[in-house]
């Protein structure tokens, strides 16, 4: 199907173009929403005559999302979802519920506004684009967590509250413990292995003149009765 854009869309052209698109989004969408009008000989004649009015309008429209969007700086929203300890959601998020939380932030926004090209499927913090009009978007951030409690720590450290995560970087830290331990044991921690402290050094720097000075009484023993036996002859 033909339609007259009444506005730029994004991805399809500039207001006053004649673009093709499918007839259920012209149905569903762009019609009904007063986005465009159907590519008849009588509307295009039709929107000439009201171009004037219309850019007035785009540019009205535009002051107010402009307004809006410095409204919306730095907006985080909280979904509370169920998860399991790696994270991933039972389920998942899409546009519809970003747009009902930003509405319950105070905010006027549509699903087809949020920009969201994938569901999101695991706890954590992700940066949403939502277009307020096409040629005024915002980006939020939206919080995933199974709980209040969570939703604030993600929002203080930037990160997923993830306890598969946490319980394996802790089997890794006590594995990596073990084999330094285990390293310093092979190196001459065993018996044979053992090194003279510096207490076993000064216990031998002092029994070396013991050992000595035993030694040279046991040696003058021996003389002492040579000479008494001499007297006896």
């Amino acid at each position: 199907m033909e339609v007259i854009l009444l506005e730029r869309i994004a991805k399809l052209g500039q207001m006053g173009e004649v673009v093709k698109v499918k007839a259920g989004y012209a149905r569903n969408y762009l019609l009904p929403r007063k986005k465009a009008l159907r590519a008849t000989d009588e509307n295009k004649k039709l929107f000439e005559t009201r171009r004037a009015q219309l850019e007035a309008q785009n540019l009205a429209r535009k002051s107010d999302a402009d307004r809006v969007a410095e409204k919306m700086k730095g907006l985080a929203v909280v979904l509370i979802r169920q998860a399991g300890e790696a994270g991933q959601l039972y389920g998942s998020v899409n546009a519809r519920d970003i747009a009902a939380a930003v509405k319950d932030a105070g905010f006027t926004v549509e699903r087809q506004q949020v920009e969201l090209n994938v569901p999101i499927k695991a706890l954590g913090l992700v940066q949403v684009p939502v277009h307020l009009h096409p040629e005024v978007a915002v980006t939020i951030t939206v919080n995933v967590a199974r709980s209040a409690e969570e939703a604030q720590i993600q929002a203080r450290t930037g990160t997923a509250v993830v306890y598969g995560a946490q319980a394996e970087d802790e089997k890794l830290a006590r594995e990596e413990a073990r084999q330094r331990a285990e390293a310093l044991f092979e190196e001459g921690a065993g018996p044979k292995g053992e090194q003279p402290g510096a207490e076993g050094a000064a216990e031998a720097e002092v029994a070396a003149p013991a050992e000595a000075e035993a030694g040279a009484e046991a040696e003058a023993k021996p003389k002492a009765k040579s000479k008494k036996s001499k007297k006896a002859e």
